[in-house]
């Protein structure tokens, strides 16, 4: 692992090149975004990114800004910030010389869909995982994180666990009360315009959205696969906004067979 200076910003980044053992799919490097606050880039770690990697994919994981080990400057958490980040990232890294796949979680796949939504040139395809996409979303997000500001704040929850001799929570609830309660991270989310059938229908790129069952943000995913040009959508049964943790499996041999198909397109 190591910090990546990308713009006045130092990432916090793990690459995990494709296998070195036999032939290698031909095709971009698929890129990792993760959710808001609590998470980074140790959610996909075990998850997708190295079944993935040991697929022959070169793989790269980033915690983003105020995430993680990544910097946490007190402004810059919209969208559009976040992707002048990732083009950054991408430059510093010398990974822009050619689109990458960009597989996002929650917020993450928010963030992929608006990348390729402003930035084509950077975007091979999308997989979207249990995404924030269409109607009140961004209320409701920000009614949660203020909420969870207010308890951090004032409940003192990272001494209580450091006192309990619970480190690691301790420093994560620590990292998420700095976040959230010394940025303008509510604020910029709060700004966000949700997505709409007319920007689904502008995607230029292949899309698959993975969504749980029972997800209560299904009926968007159902939505941007009626209105996007090239979209699937998989439904993994028995599971809600849970699916990275909960339905690894089916999520991985989606994942899997989409960047195979992707790499194959390339190719031709």
């Amino acid at each position: 692992m190591a910090l990546t200076r990308a713009g006045r910003l130092r990432l916090h980044t793990q690459w995990l090149p494709g296998r070195t053992d036999g032939p290698r799919p031909p095709g971009p490097a698929v890129v990792f975004l993760h959710g808001l606050v609590m998470d980074n880039l140790s959610s996909f770690y075990c998850t997708l990114a190295g079944p993935v990697a040991r697929a022959g994919h070169d793989v790269l994981l980033y915690d983003q800004r105020g995430h993680g080990r990544s910097d946490r400057p007190p402004t810059g958490y919209d969208m559009g910030t976040a992707v002048t980040d990732l083009a950054a990232l991408l430059a510093a890294l010398g990974l822009d010389r050619g689109p990458v796949h960009l597989i996002g979680n929650s917020y993450g796949g928010a963030l992929a869909l608006h990348t390729a939504l402003v930035r084509p040139d950077l975007v091979a395809s999308l997989v979207l995982i249990d995404a924030h996409l269409t109607g009140d979303w961004v209320e409701g997000m920000t009614d949660t994180l203020s909420v969870a500001a207010l308890g951090l704040e004032h409940g003192r929850i990272s001494e209580q666990l450091a006192a309990l001799g619970r480190r690691k929570e301790a420093r994560l609830t620590a990292g998420a009360d700095a976040l959230l309660n010394r940025t303008t991270l509510i604020e910029d989310i709060a700004a966000t315009a949700a997505f709409t059938a007319r920007d689904f229908a502008r995607l230029r790129r292949p899309v698959l959205a993975v969504y749980g069952q029972h997800s209560e943000l299904l009926p968007g995913a159902r939505q941007l696969a009626r209105s996007a040009p090239d979209c699937e959508l998989c439904v993994l049964p028995d599971v809600g906004h849970t699916v990275l943790k909960e339905a690894t499996e089916g999520l991985r041999g989606a994942v899997l067979g989409r960047l195979g198909a992707t790499a194959g397109a390339v190719a031709g």
